[in-house]
């Protein structure tokens, strides 16, 4: 199956402008950011987890996760680095959908307009790959760092070494120099790139679908309960293909640099200690709560993005009008 590009043919609906994407894609990101940052916290804690590697030590669900966090960290712990993540998300959000839609057009059929299964996937993981390099790999370290401290939320006295985004962005970098903030670009890189090739590619299929049962919808929006079905599915394929490299990038970022290592043997060396001391299945640490987050996530990203754009193209000025790109 593929995706046609026109020129306003056939009902179809026209592709999102930049605006539209910074406002519904912002919006919708911070969202999904403020319902699902606690599922993220509880995944990062896990992935950071050494139990098991000593006999007798049990393996902590994400359930006894989550319910320590709260017992010795209070609510407000869960929503640990969720300022880095609110400050990168608009921006995330509208390269994401923007660059997707650029790099469609750029893939598909010149003489057909068609842009075909395998272009619909290069486009979503490029996209991918834009977004961790501009936005995501540096919002990352800054969150896990806060992520990872245990320190107390309610108690004045218990100061952790980040106090905030801010206080994080500037100590890392003082201590660790600008490019502290780009540890683990490759796999970072890798996680969205994968992620977003895969979500894009079976949203957009299942929207095709959805609309070829439904021929009234064509040229319109879909109704948002359909929306968030599909984004859920999709949500969920991301993490199912790429947990190993998302467990091994949230060490990565955790850590300092050790002089006179380069990446690659840094990646290396947590790969093979995590399989030697932890076994196959500490490369899933923290599967359970990251489908939790993303495929919601997702399916609360794309319906509100869908009727964010909706309302804009409706009412907005001109300058929110798309181009001649078209799904």
């Amino acid at each position: 199956m593929a995706t046609k590009v026109s020129g306003g043919k056939d009902g179809q609906k026209k592709p999102a402008s930049a605006a539209t994407n910074l406002i519904a894609g912002g919006g919708a990101g911070m969202m999904e950011a403020l319902v699902c940052h606690p599922l993220d916290t509880i995944k990062v804690r896990m992935q950071l987890s050494k139990r098991g590697r000593v006999p007798g030590q049990a393996k902590r669900g994400f359930i006894r996760t989550g319910v320590e966090i709260v017992q010795k960290e209070t609510a407000l712990g869960l929503y640990k680095g969720l300022g880095a993540v609110l400050t990168g998300i608009v921006p995330k959000m509208a390269i994401r959908f923007t660059s997707f839609e650029w790099y469609k057009q750029l893939l598909a059929n010149k003489e057909t307009g068609v842009v075909s299964g395998q272009s619909l996937f290069l486009a979503g993981l490029s996209a991918g790959v834009t977004e961790a390099v501009a936005v995501v790999t540096p919002m990352e370290v800054i969150k896990i760092r806060l992520q990872a401290q245990h320190h107390s939320m309610a108690d004045p006295l218990d100061v952790p070494k980040y106090r905030n985004a801010a206080h994080a962005l500037y100590t890392v970098v003082k201590e660790e120099g600008f490019g502290a903030l780009y540890r683990g670009v490759s796999l970072t890189a890798l996680r969205q790139g994968s992620n977003q090739a895969v979500n894009f590619t079976a949203y957009t299929y299942f929207k095709e679908w959805l609309y070829q049962w439904q021929p009234e919808y064509v040229g319109g929006n879909l109704p948002s309960y359909q929306t968030t079905l599909i984004g859920l599915v999709s949500g969920a394929m991301g993490p199912l293909s790429n947990a190993p490299i998302d467990t091994i990038k949230t060490r990565l970022q955790k850590m300092k640099a050790e002089p006179g290592t380069s990446a690659l043997q840094r990646i290396t060396k947590i790969a093979g200690e995590m399989f030697k001391q932890e076994g196959f299945h500490a490369f899933y640490k923290g599967i359970t709560p990251r489908i939790m987050r993303v495929a919601p996530g997702q399916a609360v990203t794309f319906t509100v993005y869908e009727y964010l754009r909706d309302k804009l193209e409706k009412s907005g000025p001109s300058i929110i009008t798309g181009g001649r790109y078209e799904e």
